[in-house]
This record gives structure tokens, C-alpha cells and sequence, in this order.
């Protein structure tokens, strides 16, 4: 079987070595060795001023919500994974759909002054398959309406913009570890913030609310990821240049192999250094897309249809016309993508779905 992804598994060996490390030290979680240094890479690696990893990449949205939220409405995009959404509505905040670029895919900044109230308190803008949000006018907008600014940033690992990090922009920047990541811990997160004051709240927020072992700063949750998660990382992390390398010769193959007179992919930002994190195609309609998905998943092929429904259809939403983010979303498909999937198979993939757009061009 081709699946749309696979994690990417360290030799055995490297990553036993990183956990008989947490054995030696008899330490398996509360902020352990392999924690604090894998904190470091990362922090030198992505040119962060400042990162807290967690268990997963939800609660760090948890978090930010809770914190910048104050149950408030959250202007937000519908064209995201449901996390996006259900932290908002976790946190008892009340999601307020602004529709998407057609091109771009990521939220339509034109667009969110208009729905802005009284009652709203935050941004939390996604950057779709690592595509940045046009971050500057967003920023102007939020600063123009005392307004906090929240990015799921789940597939941004490693993306820049105008020469830093992408995490370096909004108030709280948050990411993914998940198996499925560029740069994973098997499960895992973290969290960005410059200012100092409210790292230090999301600090505490993440480990009970603890300050020190007897007192306590304020609310808190469970957000501490664990030795052994960290030791993947530490990992899976020397082998970063060759991840993103091979994915970029994956994509660079789906762009000469595909025929882009019958469909299209993202526009990426300018000025933007991508991670090659998906490989996105929009096809013409819903019909198209459906038919490719039977002729692949009849070679044994699964690509994903990345993000169905549009999120402002969930059944604890209410319901809002974004009508962009409902149409892309019933004709964007992402096609398999990971290190070692095979030039063979790829040019497979290509064919299959370049022979069944002309023959549903021809039936048409």
C-alpha cells in the first residue's frame, strides 16, 4: 500500500541510545535532560527566542485560548484540521468563520475586519500546509482593534518569512510533533512566545500552574511531554536535512510528472522559504476528485482529502457561508508524501490521475 504519509523512524539504534539515556537518569518526564536539550536544538535550529514543547500539539492552542481567548469570539479560518475549531469551542470561545484565498488557502485578511465585534478577542489564523498567512496585515488589523493573535502553525516546522521563523510572528505561535510531521516526537507540540511576561504564564499554564513544587501561580493543565517522547526527537532531529530534502525531490517530481492544464496547486506566500510539509492538488470539481480517489485506492494508493468538510459544517459550530473554503474543500486532495516513496510510484500516481481527468474530460 501507498498511504498519503508515513513517520519517519530513526534507525532503531539511535533512538534506544536517546532512551537508555532516560533510563541511566532514572527520569521520565517533568522537564528531564532530553527535554531541556532537545528545547535547545530546536530553539538554535528554527531561530526561535523562545519554545515550550509539549505532549501533543493541541494543547498548546488550549493554552493560547485560554489565556488570550477570555471566552470571547475568535476570528478564525474554516479550511484547517478540526483541532483548529474544537480548541476554540473547548475553551469555551465561540469560533467566527472568515472564508480563504483561493489561491493561497489560508485566511482571507480582506475579509476579518468585517466580522470584528465587541466581543471579539483573538485571530487564530492557521498556516495551511505550511503556507504563511500574510502575517503583516494581520498584525495591523489586530493592533488597529486591540486584538490578540493566536497561529496554528501545525505544519510550519522550519518555514520563514522575510529571513526568520515563522513562529516568530503573532502573540502565541503553536506546532505539531505528531508522527505525521516533518519533525516528530511519535506524539508531541510546542509553543512560541517572544514576550517574556506571557511565556512565562503559558510556562506555568502547561505544568499545573506550579510554582515550585508547594505553591502555585494560577490555573493550569497537564501540557509536559515525556522523556521518551523527547527521545525521538533527539532522533528523528540529525536527520532533518535529509527529511526535507527528499521530500522537495518528491514534490519537484509531482510537478514535472502532473498535467497542470486540469489542475492546480497552492500559491505560496512571497518572500516565504516552504517546508514541502503536503503536496496539495485542487481538481476541477468534487466528481474529478472522487474518481481519482477510486482509480488510486484501486492500485492500493490512498491519498487524503485534506481539510473535508469545511469546518464551519461541524455539527457544534454554527453555521456560516464561507463559501471559498466549502467549495476548495470539496476538490483539494493531497497526494503520498514521505521519505521513501519511490520514483516508480510516484510516476504512477501521475499517470493514474492524469489519464482519469482526460477520460472524465472525454466522457464530459
Amino acid at each position: 500500500m501507498i498511504p498519503v504519509t508515513k513517520s519517519f523512524l530513526p534507525p532503531i539504534e539511535e533512538y534506544t541510545a536517546q532512551v537508555q539515556r532516560a533510563y541511566d537518569n532514572n527520569w521520565l518526564t517533568n522537564r528531564g535532560e532530553l527535554v531541556l536539550e532537545l528545547e535547545e536544538k530546536l530553539k538554535a535550529y528554527l531561530g526561535v527566542s523562545n519554545i515550550l514543547i509539549t505532549n501533543n500539539g493541541t494543547i498548546p492552542l488550549q493554552i493560547a485560548l485560554k489565556l488570550l481567548g477570555k471566552g470571547g469570539e475568535i476570528i478564525t479560518t474554516p479550511f484547517s484540521y478540526v483541532a483548529t475549531t474544537a480548541a476554540i469551542v473547548w475553551e469555551n470561545c465561540t469560533p467566527v468563520f472568515v472564508d480563504i484565498h483561493p489561491e493561497y488557502l489560508t485566511i482571507d485578511e480582506t475579509k476579518i475586519e468585517a466580522v470584528i465585534t465587541d466581543k471579539t478577542t483573538c485571530i487564530l489564523a492557521t498556516h495551511v500546509f505550511g503556507n504563511p498567512c500574510n502575517v503583516e496585515e494581520i498584525e495591523r488589523i489586530a493592533k488597529k482593534h486591540n486584538l490578540k493573535v493566536i497561529y496554528d502553525g501545525a505544519h510550519a516546522f522550519g518555514v520563514q518569512y522575510k529571513g526568520k521563523s515563522i513562529f516568530e510572528y503573532g502573540d502565541i505561535s503553536t506546532c505539531s510533533f505528531h508522527a505525521t510531521k516533518l519533525f516528530h516526537t511519535a506524539e508531541g507540540g510546542a509553543i512560541f512566545c517572544k514576550d517574556p511576561e506571557l511565556a512565562n504564564q503559558i510556562y506555568y499554564s502547561h505544568n499545573f500552574g506550579h510554582n515550585g513544587p508547594l505553591e502555585f501561580h494560577g490555573l493550569g493543565i497537564n501540557g509536559k511531554i515525556s522523556e521518551l517522547q523527547a527521545a525521538m526527537g533527539l532522533a528523528v532531529f540529525p536527520n532533518m536535512e535529509t527529511i526535507l530534502s527528499e521530500r522537495k525531490k518528491i514534490i519537484d517530481f509531482y510537478k514535472r510528472e502532473l498535467d497542470y492544464d486540469f489542475l492546480s496547486t497552492q500559491r505560496h506566500l512571497e518572500e516565504t522559504i516552504w517546508n514541502n510539509s503536503y503536496f496539495p492538488v485542487l481538481l476541477e470539481n468534487e466528481k474529478i476528485l472522487l474518481e481519482i480517489e477510486r482509480v488510486l485506492n484501486e492500485e492500493d494508493i490512498c491519498p487524503r482529502r485534506y481539510f473535508y468538510p469545511s469546518l464551519n459544517h461541524l455539527p457544534y459550530v454554527t453555521e456560516s457561508n464561507t463559501s471559498i473554503a466549502s467549495e476548495i474543500a470539496k476538490r483539494i486532495l493531497c497526494l503520498p508524501l514521505y521519505v521513501g516513496l519511490e520514483e516508480h510510484s510516484i510516476l504512477k500516481i501521475c499517470q493514474l490521475i492524469n489519464s482519469t481527468i482526460q477520460k472524465s474530460i472525454v466522457t464530459c
